[in-house]
């Protein structure tokens, strides 16, 4: 595994530097608010990378993860009082690392088909998964939803607790993709998402390496289920499991670029932010998704490898030409 760089531990220590400074920067709460929103969807972005990305399986029923993470806590804690706003954040890792390993059966069930065929499929779960929610009355409340105790906190500081887990759980996510990238497998990976067979020839064990790939992102998505559900208080199967989450996910990936370790991130915190003011301010008109759309497909047609790699590219090509130029004086002289 190849060591960190200097460039790119700076580049983290501004990022997380930065994301830490905010809401102690900013009092008002609609702000921490939309901010927290932001770190949520990269946390799910970075995420979903993990299989989407890296393994190139266009996995649609991710958010199925979340929303269990939301009603495995919320369940967890309803005849429960609390006398500590930590308390739920410590049951989120159980919960997790729990929901990781339920996963891999269902890996190992929708593993076995690839392309538009296992993208329709896992779709199909995330749907299943709401109407389960939905009539399973006597575990998850119905559509009538099930809420969480109110945190002991005060109402001025009650966002900062929830923003500063969620940053955490952010740090913990971006640091494992970090690893796998930089790890044989992650180099596995990527030899699926290229050329599965030839990577099985190869003696790569594909089903392995990709369960492992869809186990670890499916925890991490139901540890921010677990924060999301603590910190609205109040959740309903509708958007427990809600496809738009699922899609503005899979977006923010392609427009930071999909593969990439930093990708994920940029395109989170750059439609999430966006995503969340035009919510509030265009109410349930919902006009805020046929934006959405228009990003979407200016992305696929102007940025089609995503924000990081495009400029990435464009900054080797620089360095290249003055490389060049350079020469060339030199030669001259």
């Amino acid at each position: 595994m190849r060591q960190v760089t200097g460039w790119g531990a700076g580049r983290a220590v501004v990022v997380f530097g930065t994301l830490l400074a905010l809401p102690f920067i900013f009092s008002q709460d609609w702000v921490v608010d939309i901010a927290f929103f932001g770190l949520m969807y990269a946390v799910l972005a970075v995420a979903w990378n993990l299989i989407g990305g890296y393994a190139g399986y266009i996995w649609l029923g991710f958010i199925t993860f979340f929303g269990l993470g939301a009603y495995a806590l919320t369940i967890s804690f309803q005849h429960v009082v609390l006398t500590s706003v930590w308390s739920p954040f410590l049951v989120i890792i159980p919960i997790g690392l729990g929901l990781a390993a339920l996963s891999i059966p269902v890996a190992l069930l929708l593993l076995r088909v690839r392309g538009a065929t296992f993208a329709v499929v896992s779709l199909a779960v995330l749907f299943l998964a709401e109407i389960c929610a939905s009539n399973w009355t006597t575990i998850t409340n119905g559509a009538e939803g099930m809420g969480m105790p109110t945190p002991p906190i005060a109402a001025s500081l009650f966002s900062r607790p929830f923003y500063l887990a969620m940053l955490c759980l952010l740090a913990v996510v971006l640091l494992f993709s970090w690893y796998v990238l930089r790890s044989r497998l992650g180099l596995m990976l990527f030899a699926i998402r290229a050329d599965e067979e030839r990577a099985r020839g190869l003696g790569v064990p594909t089903t392995t390496i990709k369960v492992v790939a869809f186990a670890a992102s499916c925890g991490f998505a139901a540890m921010a289920g677990g924060i999301w559900a603590y910190y609205v208080g109040f959740i309903f199967p509708i958007f427990a499991f809600s496809a738009n989450t699922m899609f503005a996910t899979v977006m923010m990936v392609y427009l930071g670029g999909r593969g990439t370790l930093w990708g994920p991130l940029v395109g989170a915190l750059l439609v999430a932010p966006a995503q969340e003011y035009l919510a509030y301010t265009l109410g349930n008109s919902q006009l805020y998704l046929i934006a959405y759309a228009a990003v979407f497909l200016l992305v696929i047609r102007f940025l089609p490898r995503g924000i990081v790699p495009t400029v990435h590219d464009s900054w080797v090509r620089r360095r290249a030409r003055g490389a060049v130029g350079g020469s060339e004086r030199l030669v001259s002289t």
